[in-house]
């Protein structure tokens, strides 16, 4: 059973979201949240697999929270709920640490389907996304800069793994398109999380974005 937490302000959202994720046979929502403080004390109180994390809400923000949530031993995959994909601060978010973002009219079979993902560790963000956020982003400039330098002390197949991280795709998928066993594949990416100081795999697919590494 994958285990939730839903934080928003709007109680009718966090209905919503409970309501959907709880027609699925392996999905509970095992508390909601109207703020980000509430949010930190109900994943140190249930321990959820997943957390829904609205970005705006008063008090203690969704930013805020996801800061102090991944901060936790064994963090829970945090994904960021917006209302618009192309919100620059999705992007203050995910360099926060969240898993990736899921826009909330996403569709309930959709939303079904994203919430298993992130619970398996894999990134929840669309290569299209990624490139409109950091096309979006204030100081694009610099976080290319930044990304360049750190992305150098890499090797070729590192900066390809890489690539295929800012493509979303899976250990598996990397495996099949590199010709490596997915157990290389794994051993690359944890190598590659300490390197670029990234702490997940969203982190570095949003590097290699900045980089100018991903396929456009």
């Amino acid at each position: 059973m994958i285990t939730v937490v839903v934080a928003d302000d709007e109680p009718m959202v966090c209905a919503h979201l409970r309501t959907i994720l709880g027609s699925a046979e392996d999905l509970t929502v095992v508390a909601s949240a109207s703020d980000g403080a509430e949010a930190v004390e109900a994943v140190v109180r249930h321990r959820p697999d997943v957390v829904l994390m609205d970005l705006r809400m008063p008090g203690v923000d969704g930013l805020t929270a996801i800061a102090r949530i991944v901060a936790l031993p064994d963090p829970p995959a945090v994904v960021a709920l917006t209302t618009f994909d192309a919100d620059t601060y999705v992007i203050r978010a995910l360099r926060a640490g969240a898993a990736g973002f899921l826009v909330k009219s996403t569709p309930p079979e959709d939303l079904i389907g994203l919430v298993r993902v992130a619970a398996d560790g894999h990134t929840v963000l669309s290569p299209s996304a990624a490139r409109r956020l950091v096309a979006l982003s204030a100081d694009g400039h610099a976080r290319t800069d930044s990304a360049l330098r750190l992305t150098a002390a890499l090797t070729d197949r590192e900066r390809d793994v890489l690539a295929c991280l800012g493509e979303g795709l899976s250990n598996a998928d990397i495996a099949a398109r590199l010709h490596l066993a997915e157990a290389t594949v794994k051993s690359y990416v944890s190598r590659m999380l300490v390197k670029l100081e990234c702490a997940n795999r969203t982190q570095a697919g949003l590097l290699a974005h900045e980089a100018g590494l991903a396929s456009r």
